[in-house]
């Protein structure tokens, strides 16, 4: 007798949740409910269009339910909720879009499920940690999560997400407990793989040259001979130290990292048919907040708590805080 499918509920239907809304569905494991907050009319009219080297070309794909918002999605017991929402804590926290299942009236109802988060960043998982912990249900079930997926919607083949269980404040535990084998059984520790992972998603904006918008547009070197020698002497060496203070502050990441970033981005980036943009550079572009604060600012804090000096990013920091508050002031204004 087949095992009952899961019930999945997955909050976003941006790139990532799309893709793994799909990815739920196509396993023949999971019945798959959807929040699309933003997007809703359009999907529920027309249906996500998927257009990818790894899952073909897909019309008017959509989930078992799809629903406007978290609270009317809250109706019944789901074994897994997974965010998929971009984290941008300086304008909504996670336990706030998740607030229908905090409440009294689902707990009085249902089990909590086990939340699977699937965001950019250092410690997304803390504030939904002190909000479960506070409920007085037992401790919170929480799957961290480092996803590589190169998607703007239309993307590069590239998919791989490792999870691991949450452990509030706990970098340095590399072995699952009885009780986390019995969660998750065969995925290990996800602290110091979320923190290579965000040494990914630190450097590929810094790094980053804009793919042309006009396709006609034939792609030149980015670096132009005159002032070449200069990026070289003084540029590079630059991103390298910025990159190397990373490496300090997480020990368990190999000393070649930079190195293999900058040389890998390099060999990315000088192919004409490289058009995938880095997410903190397309939200930048279109004057949608950045994830400034869990990709950057933990980092900062985080190097303050154990005493490591790392000027180069404080100052990286420093200027993209300025970036980001005129991103707020205009979507203020409007």
């Amino acid at each position: 007798m087949a095992a009952p499918l899961k019930e999945i509920l997955v909050v976003g239907f941006g790139a990532i949740g799309a893709n793994y809304s799909l990815v739920f569905k196509r396993s023949g494991l999971a019945r798959v409910t959807v929040v699309a907050r933003s997007n809703f009319q359009a999907i529920n009219d027309h249906g996500m269009h998927f257009k990818s080297r790894r899952y073909g070309e897909i019309q008017g794909w959509k989930p078992d339910r799809l629903c406007p918002t978290v609270a009317s999605a809250a109706d019944q017991q789901y074994d897994y909720v997974v965010v998929t929402t971009k984290a941008i804590p300086e304008l909504i926290k996670t336990p706030k879009i998740l607030e229908p299942f905090l409440s009294a009236a689902y707990t009085s109802k249902f089990l909590q499920p086990t939340y699977v988060i699937l965001q950019n960043g250092l410690n997304v998982e803390a504030d939904l940690y002190d909000a479960l912990k506070a409920l007085n249900q037992g401790e919170p079930k929480i799957i961290g999560s480092s996803v590589y997926i190169g998607t703007n919607l239309l993307a590069p083949d590239v998919d791989r997400p490792t999870l691991g269980v949450y452990r509030h404040r706990n970098y340095t535990t590399t072995v699952n407990t009885a009780e986390e084998e019995a969660l998750l059984q065969d995925i290990g520790a996800i602290q110091r793989k979320k923190f290579s992972k965000n040494f990914w998603n630190y450097r590929l904006p810094a790094i980053f040259r804009q793919p042309p918008s006009d396709p006609s547009i034939t792609y030149e070197p980015y670096v132009y001979p005159t002032t070449a020698n200069l990026v070289d002497e003084y540029t590079i060496p630059i991103l390298r130290a910025t990159l190397q203070e990373l490496v300090v502050l997480e020990d368990g990441l190999p000393s070649d990292q930079p190195d293999r970033i900058i040389a890998n981005t390099r060999k990315l980036h000088v192919q004409p048919e490289s058009d995938h943009t880095p997410s903190m550079a397309l939200d930048a572009q279109k004057g949608f907040p950045i994830e400034v604060e869990v990709i950057v600012g933990e980092v900062v804090r985080l190097a303050k708590e154990y005493k490591v000096d790392i000027p180069r990013i404080e100052m990286l920091y420093a200027l993209l805080l300025v970036v980001q508050n005129q991103i707020l002031r205009k979507q203020a204004n409007k």
